[in-house]
């Protein structure tokens, strides 16, 4: 049997993508996430810990982004605006944890270890 999965997540595996951030005209930094949930599983909860550092190493700010829903082998874009942080002090971001994932049976476990991260942008995407 073929299992097709979001193009770029391997089955069982969520694969969340940096695509672009974009400098808001207030100040803000916009990002735009690629999410493809290669699972066979529909997230109704898909929290995330991001940790953003400057150029230097140095934490700018943590926030717990809400990426749900993800529906099973689905692509969807996320957009997320980072209060008070500009695009241009944004060295890397961090994927410290998927802080809750809950499908319609409860909680699933794992959810860390099986998301894969990346980046189209300069500034990295790691976990």
């Amino acid at each position: 049997m073929l299992v097709l999965t979001a193009a770029g997540a391997q089955p069982g595996e969520v694969a969340v993508e940096l695509n672009r951030l974009d400098n808001r005209d207030n100040g803000n930094c916009r990002a735009y996430m690629v999410f493809e949930n290669g699972s066979d599983q529909h997230f109704s909860v898909f929290q995330l810990d991001l940790v953003l550092f400057d150029g230097d190493g140095i934490i700018e700010q943590r926030l717990a982004v809400e990426a749900g829903p993800l529906d099973a082998g689905k692509t969807v874009v996320k957009l997320f605006d980072i209060e008070g942080l500009g695009c241009d002090r944004i060295g890397r971001i961090l994927l410290n944890a998927v802080i809750e994932c809950r499908t319609e049976n409860g909680p699933a476990e794992g959810c860390t270890r099986r998301t894969r991260v990346s980046a189209r942008t300069e500034t990295p995407f790691f976990k």
